[in-house]
């Protein structure tokens, strides 16, 4: 085998680097493995946003409240799935259907509370997305 140069180092034997470096690969492959995790928990947030109904509720989601109207920073805070569907010209079931796509994503949060159903969008989602489009730069 001839030289192999890993971290700035070069090994001229598979045993130098296991010998040497088993540490740097499990790192190496732990972090092969989470990429690949955070890469496909990505992509099904990306196709989960791909339906425009679902990008305009998580948009919703994202603001403040409805346009043309006035709340506070606790209402923003979340929304139930009958203020989710005002002005949304779906029916209910295909309202539930579109929530129902993006928690299982993991774009949203729902909990019920009493006859209501709540939903909303946890910081960490946010910058879990962000920080996809943030690494590159």
């Amino acid at each position: 085998m001839g030289n192999v140069h890993l971290n700035g180092e070069d090994y001229t034997s598979t045993d130098d680097i296991f010998d040497v470096d088993i540490q740097t690969l499990i790192t190496i492959i732990r972090n092969m493995s989470n990429y690949q995790i955070d890469i496909n928990n990505l992509a099904e947030m990306f196709k989960a946003l791909s339906n425009p109904h679902r990008l305009a509720i998580f948009n919703r989601l994202l603001t403040c409240c409805a346009p043309g109207t006035v709340c506070d920073a606790d209402a923003a805070a979340r929304f139930s799935v009958g203020q989710l569907g005002e002005g949304v010209d779906i029916a209910p079931s295909t309202l539930s259907h579109h929530l129902k796509e993006l928690h299982r994503a993991g774009l949203i949060h729902m909990q019920r509370n009493g006859k209501q159903v709540e939903c909303w969008v946890e910081p960490a989602v946010l910058e879990q997305v962000s920080s996809f489009f943030n690494q590159t730069k």
